[in-house]
């Protein structure tokens, strides 16, 4: 080994020897950033491929899949699909999502063609018991994948109840699924009988082809495709399994809240970047005399410059392997807890398991690395440029992190970062915006030697003219007055960390603020009532709506009939949502956005929600055209409502113009207005006593609100951990920082003690610096966080999400965090100076030279 080598492993080592907590924590701030990167990129990933993988298993070996642009569609398509030419086999699919009584969420049933299904999607087959084949053909027969029967805890020979519209439907469990993956909570019946429990006598959700031999798929698709648009115009989607096109719509149920969780999860990544630096920094101005010591000694200049990267890049690959094996576990605990979608309910009835991807866990290293040698790259490089003569002598720190007041560089980033901002999404994300957040956070740190020391001279000099100044006071401010250049590496650490905190604190209070008053302005009613917490399967009919009405305690009820739509082959279906409103008062029911266009005579008015104008380019006062009852029918787009439940989007009409147009006169939901002096235990009461009350369930406004605020605090746990994350990570290079600046001041503090200051004077000294520091910190950090949180809200939220919501800062929240801050800052800086201040001035002084 070379002389260089043993020199640089000597130096390393002794460095992490003298300071092992700075390490550490820098270490540890790399781990924590590219663990929660990877875990979230191996959730992800194994939640898309296992929902990809259930929708394969459900299609088989189907060439060719027919689907409509509803739900269901009417059978008399399938003769005239059976019989094309260059068919072998059709097989008809009937899919519900059944309400299961006094439970949320919902059964999966397939319906099939036992007959025809076994040479499609012979997965789908039920197993029989070997005295019951006919079981497959039986009117009461389901058979019940593994997952399904464990979440109805029944076996075989069990019986299930399910809902149709209010009516008990009763099966009995007469066997497993052949084949279903795991997790995948699904039950199987004969098509007849599922068409017949549950109303839906001839209509089909798809139709399975099998092509004959020879026949070129890609071609048949187009055909057919072009045959079925041409005979049934906006009827029917012609596709085949996991095409281009299902795959889209799949990955942008879940892709901005996947990239937007992946950018959050590498904020901790850029305050490692930022711990790197401090520590780097902190360490080449101890080291100073010592390198140049080397230098006269004969080490070169690209031989400090290397050193000091391989400082660096050592925490980098050490953070990054401990964050790679980290991020694996968290994944793999993540995906146990809580599943696929982290609480988000995009991809519910799968179980996805982990998987370790080698080109995911080297991108992530190599991202580790780099953002650590990127921390210490101007700590090296000004290493290796000090000039020996200079770097020998005491007292030429500041001489070093002069360069660092260099204010052109930070303002260009600020000026770009401005820029940017004006720019639109790319490849439907806000790429630009996420950029314009980074430039920002680089300018405001790089501003800060400038503004430090503008400051602090300020207040010096305001506190020379006093006629009488406190002799601490004069110190401390002289001290931070011309030292800004240590005083601004401390303030980066309290601004990288507070002001992100801040920022996403701000969005996510906003949203959750934004999500309660719209629910307080679309719930107006008393009382809502359901048939069931899940499913599609459970309805009000006619009767049960006139029985509901003509309670003596009832004002009035206004009902709502909810289906999904496709109106785009490559993107998820638009939720269509049929209510009861009034067009005069369309306030009343809905959060409207911007302005109403007036409804020309005799169209039918439909008012959209904030996604439809980006993902469809929807304006008010245009046309839009919606499959109902397999036809086109052409709406007016009165207005823009806010809705925070549907992301792909969701459109509104008149329940009346639904019926009118489909003859559904079922409905999913009633919200009820009690008549005086009546009360809402009185009416519950009541409705309890109807036939058909015991199937019903209930639910007041405030309790609506409660649990939709809980399912959004469990959606956002992962935002609200990197947010605590950053909190601590924060405080804690905050407080190393104080530490290794005031044990690297022993010889100031020995000078001072010399010429006649206290020991009490220092500490008093240490703890204003701490504070007044730490208070610069958290004002400069509140306002960039501030400006990088109007990004998160007004831009990256609306490009991401597609909708808009007010700015309400949680200022119990920052006041606590900004309190701790300052409080921890003035702790550290005495505690440190206590230990600075034992080995008594003498021994501080003797190498001074």
């Amino acid at each position: 080994m070379s002389g260089l080598s043993v020199l640089s492993r000597w130096l390393l080592l002794g460095e992490w020897r003298a300071h092992p907590v700075r390490a550490l924590l820098a270490i540890g701030a790399i781990a924590v950033g590219v663990a929660m990167g990877f875990a979230i990129h191996l959730i992800n990933a194994a939640a898309f491929n296992e929902f990809s993988a259930a929708v394969t298993s459900l299609s088989g070996q189907a060439d060719v899949q027919v689907a409509g642009r509803e739900p269901l569609f009417d059978e008399s398509v399938y003769p005239r699909l059976a019989r094309h030419a260059g068919v072998a086999l059709a097989s008809p699919v009937l899919e519900l999502e059944a309400s299961v009584p006094a439970t949320r969420g919902s059964l999966k049933i397939i319906g099939i063609d036992a007959l025809r299904a076994g040479a499609i999607t012979p997965g789908l087959l039920g197993v029989p018991a070997a005295d019951r084949m006919s079981d497959v053909l039986a009117d009461d027969a389901l058979f019940l994948s593994p997952a399904a029967s464990g979440w109805l805890k029944v076996q075989t020979g069990a019986v299930v109840t399910l809902l149709s519209g209010t009516r008990d439907v009763r099966l009995r469990v007469a066997g497993p699924v052949q084949q279903a993956r795991a997790g995948q909570r699904i039950g199987v019946m004969d098509i007849g009988a599922a068409q017949w429990r549950f109303n839906t006598l001839g209509r089909l959700s798809r139709i399975d082809l099998k092509l004959r031999p020879g026949v070129d798929r890609n071609a048949f698709e187009r055909s057919l495709a072009s045959e079925l648009e041409r005979d049934f115009p906006g009827r029917f989607r012609v596709g085949q399994p996991n095409d281009e096109q299902q795959e889209s719509r799949n990955n942008n149920l879940s892709r901005a809240y996947r990239v937007n969780l992946t950018i959050l999860a590498l904020v901790a990544l850029v305050t490692g970047a930022f711990l790197v630096f401090s520590t780097q920094a902190l360490s080449v101005i101890r080291r100073r005399s010592e390198f140049a010591l080397m230098r006269v000694l004969g080490t070169e200049r690209r031989q400090l410059l290397r050193q000091v990267l391989l400082e660096g890049a050592s925490l980098g690959v050490l953070g990054s392997m401990l964050g790679i094996g980290a991020g694996y576990a968290l994944a793999a605990a993540a995906l146990y807890f809580f599943g696929g979608d982290l609480g988000a309910g995009i991809f519910s009835g799968v179980r996805p398991q982990v998987q370790f991807t080698p080109v995911a866990a080297a991108v992530f290293f190599v991202l580790g690395v780099t953002v650590a040698l990127l921390g210490c790259l101007a700590p090296a490089y000004e290493a290796a440029r000090a000039a020996p003569a200079v770097a020998l002598k005491s007292g030429t720190d500041e001489v070093m992190l002069g360069r660092l007041a260099r204010i052109w560089p930070s303002m260009l980033c600020l000026l770009l970062a401005a820029l940017l901002t004006r720019a639109p999404p790319l490849f439907a994300l806000p790429v630009f915006g996420y950029l314009s957040i980074a430039l920002l956070l680089i300018g405001g740190i790089g501003l800060m030697p400038r503004l430090a020391a503008s400051v602090f001279r300020f207040l010096n000099t305001a506190s020379m003219r006093r006629a009488a100044q406190p002799p601490v006071l004069a110190l401390t401010l002289a001290r931070l007055a011309n030292a800004s250049g240590q005083a601004a590496i401390a303030l980066g650490g309290i601004l990288s960390s507070f002001s992100l905190m801040v920022a996403m604190a701000i969005m996510v209070s906003s949203f959750r603020v934004s999500v309660d008053d719209w629910l307080g302005q679309i719930l107006p009613a008393d009382l809502y009532v359901r048939t069931a917490l899940g499913g599609k399967t459970a309805t009000l009919g006619v009767q049960e709506q006139a029985a509901l009405m003509a309670l003596p305690g009832v004002e009035r009820v206004a009902f709502l009939r909810s289906r999904p739509i496709s109106l785009q082959a490559d993107r998820p279906d638009v939720s269509l949502i049929a209510r009861d409103i009034d067009v005069d008062d369309i306030g009343r029911t809905m959060a409207l956005v911007g302005p109403v266009a007036p409804l020309p005579p005799g169209a039918m008015p439909a008012w959209v929600s904030e996604a439809m104008l980006d993902l469809y380019r929807v304006r008010v006062g245009s046309s839009l055209a919606l499959p109902l009852n397999g036809r086109l029918r052409a709406f007016f787009v009165a207005g823009v409502a806010r809705d925070y439940a549907n992301q792909t989007g969701s459109v509104y009409i008149r329940r009346s113009d639904y019926r009118a147009l489909t003859g559904d006169a079922d409905v999913s939901d009633a919200a009820v207005w009690v008549r005086p002096p009546a009360s809402v235990a009185q009416v519950v009461a009541q409705l309890r006593r109807l036939p058909f009350g015991p199937k019903l369930q209930f639910a007041q406004p405030g309790e609506i609100r409660a649990t939709s605020l809980k399912i959004f605090d469990r959606s956002f746990a992962v935002t609200y951990l990197l947010e605590a994350i950053a909190i601590f990570i924060g405080m804690s290079g905050v407080a190393v920082t104080f530490s290794a600046q005031t044990l690297a001041r022993a010889k100031e503090f020995g000078m001072l003690r010399h010429v006649g200051v206290t020991r009490g004077q220092v500490l008093r000294i240490l703890a204003l610096e701490g504070g007044a520091l730490a208070a610069l910190g958290v004002v400069c950090g509140f306002a960039l966080g501030l400006v990088i949180s109007l990004i998160l809200v007004f831009i990256v939220n609306p490009q991401s999400f597609h909708w808009t919501m007010q700015l309400h800062p949680p200022w119990p929240l920052l006041a606590s965090v900004a309190a701790a801050l300052l409080l921890a800052s003035v702790l550290t800086a005495l505690v440190s100076g206590r230990y600075a201040l034992s080995g008594g001035p003498i021994r501080a002084v003797r190498e001074d030279w």
